[in-house]
């Protein structure tokens, strides 16, 4: 099944994005949330909306998105850890979401972490390039689950 991914254009022009959800159905798309203070943030993360996480998100659940990453922006590329407890509310708010945590992993313990938070995965980037996350330690992770 093909798959688009969508983060900016939902949070700056909802409805255009609606139109594309009507056109090709909300099982086409893996939605995207970039978000820094539980906000949503567009533009290259340069512009912070009103939008607050988790009303973007229950908007497009109600709508047929099933499928979310977000980004914790001021986490990402820091290698500090990622924002375990923004994505345990949003999780424990849309329990019916595959949810993907993104930004600040740095260790296998951060995937464990994410695991018991109720995240269904996790973009790793910088960890890996850093050696801090080796691709055979994620496959373990992977067939764990």
């Amino acid at each position: 099944m093909p798959t688009a991914i969508i983060a900016n254009i939902a949070g700056k022009n909802e409805a255009e994005f609606l139109t594309w959800l009507r056109k090709f159905g909300a099982d086409k798309f893996l939605l995207g949330a970039d978000v820094k203070n539980e906000r949503i943030v567009v533009s290259g993360w340069q512009e912070t909306t009103e939008l607050w996480v988790y009303d973007f998100i229950r908007k497009y659940v109600e709508q047929g998105i099933s499928r979310i990453f977000c980004t914790d922006v001021s986490k990402d590329g820091k290698l500090e850890g990622p924002a375990v407890d923004l994505y345990k509310n949003i999780v424990s708010k849309f329990p019916e979401m595959f949810f993907i945590a993104s930004g600040g992993v740095s260790s296998t313990k951060d995937l464990e972490d994410l695991r018991n938070a109720g995240c269904k995965g996790a973009i790793v980037g910088k960890a890996i390039y850093e050696n801090r996350v080796s691709l055979r330690e994620l496959a373990a992770l992977s067939n764990e689950s």
